[in-house]
């Protein structure tokens, strides 16, 4: 079987670097409510602020590399993600920390269009393998953050957060150096393709009801990003670490499971593949957010992991393909929002865990299955991916 471009590998190592960055903050909420007395509320902003400017500028820096190539904002991407997090270590002002988490959003902002745009342009025909591999990167950075920052909150002080800015710096310098050669073979894939091939062509009807599949998919990974850190504190009467190591897991099993969803799509179709995960959704949601037992809850941790993470890098692929004349657009919206609009309703999530209670509030992530399954099977295979 023929290796992947290395292109593909280098965007993977800067996916780690933002999303262990960005995965950083959720689990850091402990540490703010209990050490700095935020309410849930205050706390869920935090991550808010994280994905304002993200969800924000991702569409907007994927509709220009549409228009003008812009692989400098790539190592950009985990040099803002970093210095953010070792700012969080030496502030203890809440308004600090707001904006600190609000420029780790927009290293995200930088950094996920263009990458997906590029790794998608030198997949070949191998698209769902090569987006798997760089969404596991993210996902790999999501498992590993949380542990980092848990360890460093609660065992090594919350200054020694530094060692975020100091690998991501040294991430950002490594892709600087090899993303000349990267680009060269984006020239050389854009060549063959070219070739005997039609002008693209935009379904946007097809695309709009993708968009709602990506909500639905972005409320369960933000969500259970946000708050099962403090579900496992509050509801399952855990220690913080516990929740952390909680996380963690549930992006581990993210990696392989993201892996695995692309191998599958590229073999079966990306349609079935979406429409699995939603069904899967349903009752692993229910089941998970009603539960009482943290051993329960941690089996419940598989299927959960199942749903959200399997249907990753298809959504990516169908919005690319729905989109071919602006594909760096489609990267824009469905990398990033995918990971990142649901948490604009974080902070209502958890005003409603402040008036009726976190399981109530978390009703709705099984409630954005059902939105995402009708939505799925809507859709329909694209002509050409």
């Amino acid at each position: 079987m023929k290796r992947l471009n290395m292109g593909v590998y280098l965007f993977a190592l800067g996916h780690f670097c933002v999303d262990w960055a960005q995965g950083a903050i959720p689990a850091l909420l402990p540490y703010f409510v209990q050490n700095y007395g935020l309410s849930y509320q205050e706390a869920a902003s935090l991550v808010f602020a994280n994905v304002l400017l993200s969800s924000v500028l991702q569409p907007v820096f994927g509709f220009y590399s549409d228009k003008i190539s812009l692989p400098w904002l790539i190592p950009l991407g985990p040099l803002f993600c970093g210095i953010s997090i070792t700012l969080i270590g030496f502030s203890s002002s809440y308004w600090t920390i707001f904006l600190a988490a609000m420029v780790c959003g927009l290293g995200s902002a930088l950094f996920h269009p263009e990458a997906a745009l590029l790794v998608g342009r030198i997949a070949g025909t191998r698209k769902g393998q090569a987006l798997s591999t760089f969404a596991v990167g993210g996902n790999g950075g999501f498992a590993v953050g949380p542990l980092a920052a848990g360890f460093c909150a609660y065992t090594l002080g919350i200054s020694s957060l530094l060692v975020f800015g100091i690998v991501n710096a040294c991430a950002a310098l490594s892709i600087a150096r090899q993303l000349p050669q990267t680009l060269n073979s984006v020239v050389r894939a854009a060549h063959k393709t070219t070739k005997g091939n039609g002008e693209k062509k935009n379904d946007w009807s097809s695309f709009g009801r993708l968009s709602v599949v990506i909500l639905a998919r972005s409320l369960g990974f933000t969500l259970s990003n946000t708050f099962i850190p403090l579900f496992w504190v509050s509801v399952l009467a855990a220690s913080p670490g516990q929740g952390t190591t909680a996380l963690s897991a549930l992006f581990l099993m993210g990696a392989v499971i993201t892996y695995i969803g692309g191998l599958i799509a590229d073999r079966t179709g990306f349609i079935p593949v979406l429409r699995a995960s939603f069904l899967v959704m349903i009752p692993a949601m229910a089941l998970f957010v009603n539960s009482t037992n943290v051993w329960l809850a941690s089996l419940l941790l598989v299927p959960v992991a199942v749903s959200i993470f399997l249907p990753y890098s298809p959504m990516v692929v169908l919005g690319q393909a729905y989109l071919g004349k602006n594909a760096g657009f489609a990267s824009g919206v469905t990398l990033g929002l995918s990971t990142t609009i649901g948490g604009l309703l974080a902070p209502v999530i958890g005003w409603a865990a402040d008036q009726w209670g976190l399981v109530t509030a978390l009703q709705i992530l099984w409630i954005a299955g059902v939105m995402g399954s009708v939505a799925a099977f809507t859709l329909k295979e694209p002509k050409e991916i």
